[in-house]
């Protein structure tokens, strides 16, 4: 088709990042012209529908501590945000909390470490000795812990699509425009980007693109010529019944031996990181069931005995827009291409991350700078130079 249309703005992926800039800018500037094109817009293997949907403080830098605070706020209080057109009254906010568990002399420093920041920027992170651990969670097995690090206030897990359905209709009853579709190509002199063709669709040309697009990050880069340190990492996600552990209050645990686990009212959502952790193909979202006997079951019983007996009820696989730098976000305008925008390589917090991030990107995009959160120390020009700008806690 030789359809041609012209637009202030393209954003390339409409899940949780791309809704989330749609909402900011049309908020900021109702006159602007913004199309977001999703090749899918029942996001079924979107990262943003397969996340376990939670949120936290407990980041090993500060941006990020400051960028989940904001996030807190904006889904204690979706409904003010997002105002009626979002047609969201709440999110169903549970708040047990993040508990991380040490067990060595160098990850409790780590502990530590974190622990003084996040409580400097206002979170309430607690620490905790193996004695007082087991005093409040007698369920768990302290043997091997050195320290524990926990946030009560602030933490917990939410209506993960209710956020991005809320994000969606706010940004289109503000004017937005969603088209199904997706990018085949992408045209650019002088370090300006002109348009982006579409595979049904036609041309569209535009004074700004902003790259959303979760795992397919990287392949829109190449249409440039570029590239980022961005690929697809599968995670098999189990839900489980243990009729021998029934802790609903429980927090969601991230253990030093590399699960995490939380309640699901009388189950549990667990998973693990593979040990032959690597790129994932694009549509394989078969989950690795072996990982359950093999890897996962043996560190729950270890943590806490009550995991003796375990059913699996289900399972699915997600994936993470792994960033392989430094597993931390990568956001702002690309050098190279002055009205390019990046919001990409969330690493599996991107959900939790999205509204402050969906701000940002309109400030930069609208201002030119940061007017609220200053998150250039997330920014494109480390990839550009290899210059790491490590987050630890990675769940």
């Amino acid at each position: 088709m030789n359809n041609v249309f012209t637009y202030d703005v393209v954003i390339i992926g409409g899940a949780i990042m791309g809704s989330s800039a749609a909402f900011w800018l049309s908020r900021m500037n109702p006159d602007l012209d913004i199309l977001v094109i999703e090749p899918d817009p029942s996001y079924a293997k979107s990262s943003t529908a397969l996340s376990v949907a939670s949120v936290r403080q407990q980041f090993t830098t500060a941006v990020n501590v400051e960028i989940s605070r904001f996030g807190i706020n904006f889904i204690k209080n979706v409904q003010v945000w997002l105002g009626q057109g979002g047609g969201v009254d709440s999110l169903g906010f549970q708040e047990n909390g993040y508990l991380f568990l040490s067990g060595s002399a160098q990850s409790e420093t780590v502990l530590r470490q974190a622990c003084a920041m996040q409580c400097e920027k206002g979170a309430q992170t607690e620490l905790l000795t193996p004695d007082a651990l087991k005093a409040r969670f007698d369920w768990l097995n302290v043997d091997d812990i050195h320290l524990a690090s926990f946030g009560a206030k602030d933490e917990g897990w939410f209506d993960n699509m209710s956020l991005l359905g809320g994000f969606r209709k706010a940004a289109q009853h503000q004017g937005v425009k969603f088209l199904r579709d997706r990018v085949v190509a992408i045209e650019g002199t002088n370090s300006r980007i002109s348009s982006v063709k579409l595979e049904s669709t036609g041309t569209i040309f535009a004074a700004n693109i902003i790259n959303a697009a979760g795992t397919s990050a990287n392949d829109i880069l190449e249409m440039l010529g570029e590239g980022l340190p961005v690929e697809p990492r599968k995670r098999t996600v189990f839900m489980i019944d243990a009729p021998n552990a029934i802790h609903p209050d429980a927090p969601l645990m991230v253990c030093h031996s590399g699960f995490y686990l939380r309640p699901e009212h009388n189950h549990w959502i667990c998973a693990i990181v593979p040990k032959d952790d690597h790129r994932a193909e694009k549509d394989d979202f078969e989950p690795d069931l072996h990982l359950f006997e093999d890897s996962l079951w043996p560190k729950l019983y270890e943590r806490a005995p009550g995991f003796d007996a375990v059913k699996v009820l289900s399972a699915w696989a997600g994936h993470y827009a792994y960033n392989t730098l430094d597993q931390n976000a990568i956001i702002g305008r690309h050098q190279n291409w002055h009205n390019l925008f990046l919001m990409n390589g969330f690493s599996g917090h991107g959900l939790q991350q999205a509204p402050a991030v969906g701000r940002g990107i309109a400030e930069l995009v609208l201002h030119g700078a940061y007017q609220t959160i200053d998150l250039s120390d997330l920014g494109v020009d480390r990839i550009l130079e290899g210059r790491p700008f490590a987050e630890k806690a990675i769940v």
